[in-house]
């Protein structure tokens, strides 16, 4: 590893994991650039000794790429991409209008695809350990009722790191997808959560419905602590602390509700190979 300090571009750092994983990377004595829509909603990363830039992830690749050069130019290089932009759309997938549902792809995953294309010419070039970190989700391994379109731009982004981490292995740049249960962020807030236009009475009694209630009560209920997560996210991306001497992994699975959720999905994925096994193997020539 280089012994130079780490340099970190984050998005969407002014709430939620991007402004914690910041300032963490902050307390160990790293450069930061942080970014978000308007700088001023990141003011007390700047007081705190980031850079601070302003940048739309939906915006054009070609404004996303000025961004990128200037923040390269702030110390000469980028060590750590944080692509923590993202939102919820909730609703069922007969309520949300296509406006809606592309308006969450392209922050979700088109977002996250231009900050990575427009960094990667200067993380290729920078000196020694480099990290994409994509945020996924638990919803990256199970869907569920009233949040397709939230579980679809989450399965694309962890198909996608999967895919950049094999394109970007000869380069000595690791990616990784962070798949978070739920955690304290203000994530599930009013202004943060959004909610499909159009709601249909008839999905009021069932499982949509009792998704939207659940959702509602969890606000602020979450059992992650997201300052504990971010200590764990910065150890494994830098390989310090509990993560030294290990290798960055392709994921980065976050609670314990994280973990028994990809672990129920195994089980029930090996159970269906087990079941059909004999029926969907006999297709051969």
């Amino acid at each position: 590893m280089s012994s130079q300090t780490p340099v970190w571009f984050i998005t969407a750092a002014s709430s939620g994991f991007g402004h914690t994983i910041a300032l963490e990377a902050l307390s160990r004595g790293h450069h930061v650039i942080a970014s978000a829509r308007s700088t001023s909603r990141i003011s007390d990363l700047a007081s705190a000794g980031a850079t601070t830039l302003a940048l739309d992830v939906t915006a054009p690749l070609s404004d996303i790429t000025s961004v990128a050069k200037s923040a390269n130019n702030v110390h000469g290089y980028i060590t750590h991409l944080v692509n923590a932009a993202g939102y919820i759309l909730v609703g069922a997938v007969e309520e949300t209008s296509p406006e809606e549902d592309l308006a969450t792809f392209q922050t979700n995953v088109f977002g996250t695809l231009n900050v990575s294309k427009a960094f990667l010419p200067y993380l290729r070039a920078s000196p020694g350990h480099r990290t994409i970190s994509n945020f996924g989700s638990i919803g990256s391994w199970r869907g569920g009722a009233g949040y397709a379109l939230y579980a679809g731009t989450k399965w694309a982004v962890s198909g996608i790191s999967e895919s950049m981490r094999a394109e970007l292995a000869p380069f000595g740049i690791a990616v990784t997808v962070v798949e978070p249960g739920y955690f304290r962020t203000g994530f599930l807030n009013q202004g943060s959560q959004m909610s499909s236009a159009q709601r249909l009475e008839c999905y009021d009694e069932t499982i949509v419905g009792q998704t939207r209630k659940a959702l509602d009560s969890t606000d602020n209920n979450q059992p992650g602590d997201v300052k504990k997560g971010c200590k764990v996210i910065v150890d494994i991306l830098t390989m310090e602390g509990r993560a030294e001497g290990r290798e960055v992994p392709m994921r980065i699975p976050l609670g314990n509700d994280g973990k028994s959720v990809i672990e129920g999905k195994c089980r029930e994925t090996l159970g269906l190979l087990e079941e059909w096994g004999g029926i969907i193997t006999d297709t051969d020539h």
